[in-house]
């Protein structure tokens, strides 16, 4: 689904550049544990997964890769979110616990379609020169996301690692789409991204009685489009709506347009437009759950 003989070049990725969110103290593991989605606790430190914050209804408000730097080390690297946003938000649950939530300024993300030189999986690995790497791809699309002070990427291809992101099922959810859709909705357990096990955090009563109850009637589709596909139009099959658009991403040289889809998982036909856009549907890859 990926060919680009130029994809090795480092590139900066995001709207806000996937940038980092720091959780610092003797309680910042307790902290994350009580506010996100996944099970922070059960993360050994060198490692990272998905995770994410929701609202009380238990629908996405920020989705991120959570790394486990040690012990009273937390890093989120965020693909979407406004990081002062999600930081003013998370401040407001502190009280008297010993975290301190920063927004790291002095770095950012930036990724490259090559296999990472140490990473593999769940485990980052930190260089020399304190750079963290993590594998964001697979054998057959491998990515290497890098965190990192140096300033040389190409933005202009920012847009192709979206459209790959997609492809692997990751929702790149703008401001319109986030706290609308639950993680079931999102197909959030195909990354391990959220846990039904843990105790308690904001949304999980949501999330656990769709998961026990067997009620989760939505899930992703990725579409693939002649043009370029809308946020928040309506997905069609046979004139009829089964869905809407989530994320959308183009590839700057105007060939390939995808997007993923919220839409009914008991339904007997494909989609087949979207504001007058012809789709087709294509297997989400597999990959990148961690």
């Amino acid at each position: 689904m990926h060919d680009n003989p130029q994809a090795v070049q480092p590139m900066a990725v995001g709207p806000y550049g996937y940038c980092i969110l720091t959780l610092s103290g003797r309680d910042s593991v307790a902290f994350a544990q009580a506010q996100f989605m996944n099970d922070v606790a059960a993360l050994a430190p060198g490692h990272w997964q998905w995770n994410g914050w929701l609202t009380p209804k238990g629908r996405v408000v920020a989705l991120f890769a959570l790394l486990m730097m040690d012990a009273e080390r937390l890093w989120l690297v965020l693909p979407d979110a406004d990081p002062q946003a999600l930081a003013d938000g998370l401040r407001r649950f502190v009280f008297r616990s010993k975290v301190v939530i920063e927004i790291r300024g002095d770095v950012r993300a930036v990724g490259r379609f090559q296999a990472p030189g140490e990473a593999r999986g769940n485990r980052f690995a930190i260089d020399a020169a304190g750079d963290v790497e993590l594998d964001f791809g697979s054998p057959q699309i491998p990515r290497e996301l890098r965190v990192t002070a140096a300033a040389d990427a190409d933005g202009s291809l920012a847009e192709q690692w979206r459209v790959a992101d997609l492809e692997f099922g990751l929702p790149r959810l703008d401001e319109s789409q986030a706290g609308q859709w639950t993680p079931q909705q999102l197909s959030l357990d195909r990354l391990n991204a959220y846990s039904v096990k843990k105790g308690c955090y904001p949304g999980q009563e949501i999330v656990a009685r769709t998961h026990f109850l067997g009620k989760a009637k939505r899930g992703l589709a990725l579409l693939e489009a002649g043009s370029a596909l809308a946020v928040g139009a309506d997905v069609t099959s046979d004139g009829s709506s089964i869905g809407s658009v989530v994320a959308a991403a183009s590839e700057s040289s105007n060939t390939r347009h995808v997007g993923l889809a919220v839409v009914g998982l008991d339904r007997n036909t494909s989609a087949e437009a979207s504001a007058g856009v012809p789709v087709r549907e294509v297997p989400i890859l597999d990959g990148l759950a961690r």
